[in-house]
C-alpha cells in the first residue's frame, strides 16, 4: 500500500464592509463589523458546522491511533479571527499539535498573492506568519504551502531562499509529461527543493464529489476508497490535500462525511503496512545544509535530491478550477486592475509608517477579494458563486475599488 499524506487548509478572509463612494474620507473601518457582523457571523457558523466537529473528531482519532498523522496550515488572518470569535478552535488546534502527530505548515500571513508580485512583501508575510504560529503553537514550520497551492519555478526559489525544506503544490498534467504524480519531485531551484503533489482525483472525490448523487461512483464508501488507494505501489505517495471546511461546511454532516473519515482512518490503519506521513518526515530525507564556507552540502539524509525527477513549471499553477492556473484570481480587467494597484502601493504604504494603513493594505491583498471578481462560468462559475458574499463579480469589484480609493485618500 502507498503512503498517505493528509493536509488541510484553514482560512477565512476578512470580508469588506459595504462602503459607498460618499463614504470615502469618512474614516470608516473596512473590515470591522459595523452592523451586520458578517465576519463574526460567518466564522462562528463555520465553527459550529465544521471546525468544532472535525477538530474534535481529529483529536479523538489522534489519541486513539498513535500512527494517525495529519498536517494543516492556517492563514494568519484565520488565526486572528479564531482568537477573537471562537477561541475553542485555537484550543483544539493546540491540543492536536501538542500530540506530536500533527504538523503545522507555513504560508503567507494574509493568504495573499505576494509571491507573484513582491518578493519583499512575500518574505515579510512568511516571517509574520511563522512568528504567530510559534506564539500560538510553540513550533516553527519547516515546510511551506503557498496560497491556493500557487507554484512556479520562480516561487520554488523564493521558498528555498527562506529556508524551507520543501513545499506542496498541484499535479498538473501539462507539466507532468506523463509521469506519476505519486512520486516526490524536485523544483527548478538552486538546491532542487523537494515537492509533494496533490492527488487531485482522490482528494476531490472527498472534497467535491462525496455528496454528488449524479457522480457515477456515488456513494463513496470507505471500502471503495481504500481499494482505489490500494491500487498504488508501496513507493507511492497519495497526497490528499483539501480545504478543512470540506468536513461539515462543503459536505454537510448529514452526508455522512464525518463517519466516512473516521471509518477511513480506522480501516486504513488496520493494515499494519499502511502508513500516514507528514511532509517534514518525507522532506527531511532530502534535507541539505551549508558548510562553514557557505557551500551547499548534503546532510546524513539517505536520499539524494539529484535523483528526484524535476517538475519544471515555468508558468504559475494552482489547485483552483479546471485548468489549475491563476485565472480564478487573474483573468479579467477587474482583477488585473486591482492587483496592479494594490501592489503598486507597497512603497507608499510602508513609507507612511502608519500601522493601521499597513494592516489594511495587507488585508486587501487576501486572494479572496480577487476570487470574488472572477467572471468565469460553466463548471468553475458555480464554485465561485458559492464562495462569494456578493451578488456579482461587479459588486465585488465596485466595493473593493471604493475601499482602495479610500486607502489612497488616507495616505495623502
Amino acid at each position: 500500500m502507498p503512503k498517505v499524506c493528509l493536509y488541510f487548509e484553514l482560512h477565512q478572509p476578512y470580508r469588506l464592509e459595504d462602503m459607498r463612494v460618499f463614504d470615502i474620507g469618512n474614516k470608516l473601518d473596512y473590515f470591522e463589523d459595523r452592523g451586520d457582523e458578517i465576519n463574526r457571523v460567518v466564522f462562528q457558523k463555520v465553527t459550529n458546522k465544521s471546525y468544532i466537529p472535525m477538530l474534535s473528531l481529529l483529536k479523538k482519532l489522534v489519541y486513539e491511533y498513535p500512527d494517525f498523522k495529519f498536517t494543516f496550515s492556517a492563514s494568519g488572518i484565520f488565526l486572528e479571527q479564531a482568537l477573537r470569535y471562537s477561541p475553542i478552535v485555537i484550543d483544539l488546534l493546540k491540543s492536536l499539535v501538542k500530540s506530536g502527530q500533527v504538523e503545522v505548515l507555513a504560508e503567507t500571513y494574509h493568504h495573499s498573492l505576494a509571491a507573484l508580485y513582491s518578493k519583499s512583501e512575500f518574505e515579510v508575510q512568511l516571517k509574520e506568519h511563522a512568528k504567530l504560529v510559534k506564539k500560538i503553537f510553540g513550533v516553527t514550520p519547516k515546510v511551506f504551502r503557498n496560497t491556493e497551492l500557487i507554484y512556479s519555478n520562480d516561487i520554488a526559489q523564493l521558498v528555498e531562499d527562506q529556508g524551507y525544506i520543501g513545499t506542496l503544490t498541484e499535479a498538473v498534467d501539462r507539466y507532468l509529461g506523463g509521469r506519476k504524480r505519486t512520486q516526490i519531485f524536485a523544483g527548478m531551484s538552486k538546491n532542487k527543493l523537494p515537492l509533494m503533489l496533490k492527488h487531485a482525483q482522490l482528494s476531490d472525490d472527498v472534497a467535491f464529489r462525496f455528496s454528488d448523487k449524479s457522480w457515477k461512483m456515488y456513494p463513496l464508501t470507505v471500502e471503495k476508497y481504500l481499494e482505489w488507494i490500494g491500487s498504488y505501489q508501496d513507493e507511492d505517495y497519495i497526497n490528499l490535500f483539501m480545504d478543512f471546511e470540506t468536513f461539515g461546511e462543503h459536505q454537510w454532516k448529514d452526508t455522512g462525511i464525518f463517519e466516512f473519515f473516521s471509518h477511513f482512518v480506522k480501516k486504513f490503519l488496520e493494515n499494519k503496512y499502511n502508513q500516514f506521513v507528514t511532509p517534514t518526515e518525507v522532506f527531511e530525507q532530502y534535507e541539505v545544509s551549508s558548510d562553514l564556507t557557505g557551500s551547499t552540502v548534503m546532510t546524513s539524509s539517505i536520499l539524494d535530491r539529484n535523483s528526484l525527477p524535476v517538475y519544471d513549471v515555468p508558468e504559475p499553477i494552482s489547485w483552483a478550477d479546471v485548468d489549475r492556473d491563476l485565472t480564478a484570481w487573474r483573468d479579467n480587467d477587474f482583477q488585473y486592475d486591482t492587483l496592479r494597484l494594490i501592489y503598486d502601493l507597497e512603497k507608499e504604504v510602508l513609507e507612511t509608517k502608519n500601522q493601521e494603513i499597513i494592516r489594511d493594505w495587507r488585508r486587501l491583498q487576501t486572494s479572496d477579494h480577487f476570487y470574488y471578481m472572477c467572471t468565469k462560468w460553466f463548471e468553475d462559475g458555480d464554485v465561485h458563486a458559492y464562495f462569494s458574499p456578493y451578488k456579482s463579480p461587479y459588486e465585488a469589484y465596485s466595493r473593493y475599488s471604493i475601499v482602495l480609493a479610500d486607502l489612497r485618500e488616507r495616505m495623502i
